[in-house]
């Protein structure tokens, strides 16, 4: 789940509510982690049944995905991390305003870079169910005939 910060609130918010956006964010992408696992292993699981019901070459998209997601992932989930000792240091520094708002405009760009990559992963994951649920359709159809 993204920051659910609306973009122009960043510009009024304080040192605390930054970092409640933070720890919030990096917690979401912590769980988009194990998310992935998952997905991982579900494709993994039906990776045969992927290959004789589907073409091997979306198959193969999907892999592709879900590994660029994970390297994604851990990009992201440092930039959270540096932005959030970068936040430590802003407060015990004092609150300079051009720093703050400097940080505020990296802030922005980190939001939307995470709303963004939720939206890729819910792509990935729409057509993943989508392929499991032709696959059932499928094996469920011979079983009938």
């Amino acid at each position: 789940m993204a920051s659910k910060t609306h973009f122009k609130f960043i510009e009024w918010q304080d040192t605390a509510g930054l970092h409640k956006d933070i720890t919030t964010s990096i917690l979401d992408l912590d769980f988009l982690k194990d998310e992935l696992r998952f997905l991982e292993n579900l494709v993994s699981d039906h990776t045969i049944e992927f290959f004789y019901k589907k073409n091997s070459l979306e198959t193969n998209a999907i892999i592709k995905e879900l590994t660029e997601h994970s390297k994604r992932l851990s990009i992201l989930t440092e930039k959270f991390n540096n932005h959030n000792s970068n936040l430590d240091k802003l407060i015990d520094s004092g609150n300079d305003e051009e720093e703050l708002r400097l940080f505020k405009n990296e802030h922005y760009s980190l939001v939307i870079e995470e709303m963004d990559f939720h939206a890729d992963i819910k792509k990935t994951k729409s057509h993943i169910f989508k392929m499991l649920a032709e696959i059932m359709k499928k094996s469920k159809q011979k079983k009938i005939l």
